[in-house]
């Protein structure tokens, strides 16, 4: 049998009733530093926003699957029982061990994995089952290729909204769906609730909450508001008498061991969870707090360079009028040295017995000491030495600094460091990324980088993950940023399709820059609003 679940011929039910509810910021620096504080305060009465967005739980969805345990006679097949599973790397689905007991207890039946959002069905096969934390592992062995979800690292919260995804059987009942819908792919249900507190069971430790499950949402992601896995939906508590109704979910802490065990390292992320209105927020008012700073900075810098000027203004003219008067000084000296060494030689030439090498002597010195008196005149500072002498105090001496060290020519080397308090984070990302940054636009002297509006930036949409990435460079502050568009099969389609419309310049062609600006333009259109993902860099230069 082929890894494509081909649409069946369906016979009459033999889906068995299951034992567990489904698995589920006066004077200019005065003003400066008020302006400050108030930025400051603004930054502390910023209302409270919602930590997370509906798009993440949209995004996380796109990996949960349909887990179905398919039997089969003769070239007929048909579905025995099913779940919800959710994948953590590209090809291994998560769920729960009770999902596909039928598929251990009877070698003959198979493990169907249907996805969310479009494309075709295909078989699993069983990598690892751990009944005991009622954990199972199944491998694709079809070309089907999903978005890995991502897992909340650190201790699981004991309070705080939740939200359940799977496929619950009372709503294919209610929408009147046939047996052989189970095959075709469908969106999951997302329900609400929140987390009742951590109740570790004899056999598993666990996480209580009131997002609604139903059979058939077993296996399926208990997921908090950024879109990351909490916990694998399990069973649910009785509800005997109207009792309000709970159910648990195998915690990561039973989970993220299960799949290292099993040579799975599923992305992690232990970062708190953040909506992007409230970065933004958080972001404005730190650019409000930063303008506010330089603004008192340069404000106390203006003032420091009045009093500079004013002291350096001062010791000019003090210093010029002193050297006029050493230079009229020297020249009234000069002359009368020069008027007495005439006379010497007047004396000397009207002597009969004057020796005449000595009158040379002495005439030459009159003559020199005169030339001298007059230089010493002519050379003495003028009033304009003063606004020279200003000019070249306040201009300090220039001093190479670290930016051209091991880079080419023109270009920059960087390293960046991620900036967790003005990134949103919802994968794992790398902490640093080092960068060469060229005034062109090329990075790393091999990709070429758009300019429009004035912003630096390179969309990628690549064909093997639903995801598109819009990285972007600051020069003025040295800021990268990569943001993260998680789409869904056909928006992906739609952004392959644009991308595929034109070809990117290479670094330094001629008005790379500027065209790949225009070129990029459709693509950046088919994207939502807002991001899923931003991850802020600081950049500093290396050697």
């Amino acid at each position: 049998m082929s890894g494509i679940i081909a649409v069946p011929v369906i016979r009459p039910a033999r889906i068995p009733r299951l034992a567990v509810k489904a698995i589920a910021r006066q004077k200019p620096a005065q003003m400066a530093r008020i302006l400050a504080c108030i930025a400051g305060l603004m930054a502390l009465v910023l209302p409270v926003v919602a930590a997370g967005d509906p798009a993440d739980i949209d995004a996380a969805a796109r990996g949960v699957v349909r887990v179905v345990i398919v039997g089969a006679d003769g070239e007929e097949i048909f579905p025995i029982s099913h779940g919800t599973g959710f994948a953590v790397t590209r090809d291994r689905v998560v769920t729960n061990a009770h999902v596909v007991r039928d598929a251990i207890a009877d070698r003959a039946t198979r493990i169907g994995i249907v996805p969310t959002g479009g494309g075709q069905a295909v078989y699993g096969e069983l990598v690892a089952v751990a009944a005991n934390k009622d954990l199972a592992l199944i491998r694709l062995t079809g070309p089907l290729r999903l978005p890995p979800l991502t897992l909340a690292g650190g201790m699981a919260p004991d309070a705080g909204d939740v939200v359940s995804v799977g496929y619950p059987m009372n709503v294919d009942r209610a929408q009147g769906l046939e047996l052989g819908d189970i095959f075709r792919s469908q969106p999951p249900v997302k329900s609400r609730g929140s987390i009742s507190g951590l109740r570790p069971s004899r056999q598993f430790d666990s996480i209580l909450h009131t997002a609604p499950i139903a059979r058939g949402n077993s296996g399926g992601p208990l997921l908090d508001e950024c879109g990351r896995v909490l916990g694998v939906n399990s069973f649910g508590a009785d509800n005997e008498g109207g009792d309000a109704e709970f159910f648990f979910a195998v915690s990561n802490r039973e989970l993220i061991p299960f799949l290292r065990a099993n040579g799975v390292e599923a992305p992690v992320s232990a970062l708190p969870c953040r909506s992007m209105a409230e970065l933004d927020a958080s972001e404005s008012a730190r650019m409000a707090r930063e303008q506010a700073q330089a603004q008192a900075e340069l404000a106390a810098q203006d003032a420091a360079n009045r009093t500079r000027r004013e002291r350096a203004t001062l010791e000019a003219q003090t210093a010029v009028a002193m050297e006029r008067e050493d230079r009229l000084v020297l020249a009234v000296l000069l002359l009368l040295a020069a008027f007495a060494l005439g006379q010497w030689a007047l004396a000397l030439r009207r002597d009969p017995g004057h020796d005449p090498q000595r009158f040379k002597l002495v005439a030459g010195a009159a003559i020199v000491c005169l030339l001298a008196a007059l230089a010493a005149w002519l050379t003495r500072p003028g009033i304009d030495a003063i606004d020279r002498r200003v000019a070249a105090a306040m201009t300090p001496e220039g001093e190479a600094g670290p930016d051209d060290a091991g880079a080419a020519p023109g270009e920059l080397a960087l390293q960046c460091t991620l900036v967790p308090e003005r990134s949103r984070v919802t994968g794992a990302p790398a902490q640093s990324v080092a960068l060469a940054w060229n005034a062109n636009g090329c990075v790393n002297s091999r990709t070429q980088y758009g300019v429009a509006g004035g912003s630096w930036s390179r969309v990628f949409v690549p064909n093997d993950e639903d995801a598109v990435a819009v990285n972007s460079f600051e020069p003025a502050t040295r800021t990268y940023r990569s943001e993260r568009f998680l789409l869904d099969r056909a928006a992906m389609d739609a952004a392959r399709a644009a991308r595929a419309e034109y070809t990117a310049p290479s670094c330094g062609a001629p008005d790379a820059a500027a065209r790949l600006g225009e070129m990029q333009a459709e693509v950046l259109g088919l994207l939502p609003g807002q991001a899923n993902e931003r991850l802020v860099y600081d950049c500093t230069a290396t050697r």
